[in-house]
């Protein structure tokens, strides 16, 4: 299946690892070109170079109000245009509501939320019709996941946000998606599996509470975030699409 992906340039945030680095790799595959970042220039460049000539790495902060716009003149003066943005950050602090401090709450909502609110609006101003913005969420978005609260708290309100922003961007055929990751076999459910003390029994009790008992792999998130992203998505917008194996219960 031809994606239309061939030359177009998506900006990536948060992507010399896991989700983010995953659904890169796929839309170079296909032939995008993409722009993606890291914490530091040396991780971001190192992740761009595995990539191959389409990729550039730039450093960048979340939460750097400056950083979206910069990312975007980014694309443009390497590859010519700029076509959509899939912002991925990393997962906000695991604990309980009793549990979590006020500086953890403020941190998350400055990546987790404000960031992803300013990427997003830069985004919607620069693209035109054809271009697609996405969010790497939660399945919190739909259902509390135990030990996770500051994401229960923050992923539900980003959704609505993408949400608002698909009916405010849609006139101008401009499209707004949501990517819901289950449990992928990244560092952060390796990192959260071992709060239990026993990792491979948490991720075995894992696995079967889910239908294809396993845990996906963040290429198959990846392929799933590429083609929502592509023109072969083209009349999907508003919607937040479960990567869990069929984890989620409701319909």
């Amino acid at each position: 299946m031809d994606l239309g992906l061939t030359d177009r340039t998506y900006l990536v945030t948060g992507a010399t690892r896991g989700l983010g680095f995953a659904t890169a790799r796929a839309l170079v595959a296909d032939g995008a070109n993409v722009v993606i970042t890291g914490r530091t220039e040396e991780a971001a460049a190192k992740a761009a170079a595995s990539l191959g000539e389409r990729a550039l790495g730039v450093a960048a902060d979340n939460t750097d109000p400056e950083a979206p716009a910069r990312l975007v003149a980014a694309a443009r003066d390497r590859f010519g245009r700029f076509d959509g943005i899939l912002v991925s950050v990393g997962g906000p602090a695991p604990g309980t509501a009793a549990d979590n401090t006020d500086a953890q709450w403020q941190a998350a909502f400055e990546t987790v939320f404000l960031g992803a609110v300013r990427f997003a609006r830069t985004a919607a101003a620069e693209l035109g019709e054809g271009g697609a913005i996405g969010f790497v969420l939660s399945g919190s978005v739909y259902e509390p996941i135990a030990g996770l609260t500051i994401s229960n708290g923050l992923r539900p309100g980003l959704a609505g946000f993408a949400k608002s922003l698909a009916d405010e961007v849609g006139p101008r055929g401009i499209r707004v998606v949501g990517v819901l990751p289950g449990r992928i076999a990244t560092d952060r459910m390796n990192q959260l599996d071992g709060l239990s003390g026993d990792p491979e029994g948490s991720r075995a009790r894992n696995c079967a509470t889910i239908p294809l008992r396993r845990y996906g792999d963040p290429e198959e998130f990846g392929r799933t975030a590429a083609f929502l992203l592509s023109p072969a998505a083209s009349y999907l917008t508003g919607v937040m699409v479960p990567v869990d194996g069929g984890a989620r219960r409701g319909f």
